[in-house]
């Protein structure tokens, strides 16, 4: 078998992977905020600040993530927390001018849902294999994943859920329900793919 080296990203497709998982995750969440739902992890925090405060969206996102750039740096070493800051400071700058870029006249909520947590799932699964996070609870996913082996999509869906259930007072209840169905994309996409014993590339 090859040495794990053979397989070692390159710069340019770390930058690559950067550019791209951050516009899939934010446009993902441009589709959320139009269609009044919410993703997990921080991302859902920031969006119920926007529509409980009115506080825009990529504001609430980067404040949210500054406490956890510190177990970013202690747990996974200060080339991750460089990436992740990175990360969190495209996906609030591209999800700001994704609101100039793209405009919906129809947006169906089911519809919202799905697209959203494929795009927001599909950005966070590169990201995980450069390994890179968005902060926060994909910081947790991902030390928990390589230091026990328990699976991150599992543990980001378990979490998920429990703060899609604090959103009883802000979300309709049919809206609330298609939220959940986009957390079990998202996390489902994640489990499934993000499996060291099926894609050997590393940073």
């Amino acid at each position: 078998m090859e040495h794990p080296e053979h397989y070692r990203h390159g710069l340019h497709e770390d930058a690559l992977a950067m550019v791209l998982g951050t516009l899939f995750v934010a446009l993902g969440t441009v589709i959320y905020a139009k269609a009044t739902l919410l993703v997990g992890g921080i991302a859902g925090m920031a969006l119920l600040l926007q529509y409980a405060t009115g506080m825009q969206f990529w504001l609430a996102f980067s404040l949210i993530n500054i406490p956890f750039y510190y177990l970013a740096m202690k747990r996974m070493g200060w080339r991750f927390a460089v990436r992740t800051f990175l990360a969190v400071s495209l996906v609030s700058l591209l999800s700001r001018l994704s609101e100039h870029w793209v405009e919906f006249s129809l947006l169906d909520p089911t519809y919202a849902a799905v697209l959203g947590g494929g795009l927001c799932g599909t950005g966070l699964l590169i990201l995980f294999r450069h390994r890179t996070g968005l902060g926060g609870i994909n910081i947790l996913a991902i030390f928990l994943q390589e230091t026990f082996g328990i699976r991150g999509g599992y543990f980001q869906l378990a979490v998920d859920l429990g703060i899609l259930g604090t959103a009883l007072f802000v979300l309709t209840p049919d809206h609330l329900m298609l939220s959940i169905l986009g957390a079990t994309i998202v996390n489902m996409v994640i489990a499934i793919n993000h499996r060291p014993d099926r894609y050997l590339g590393v940073t």
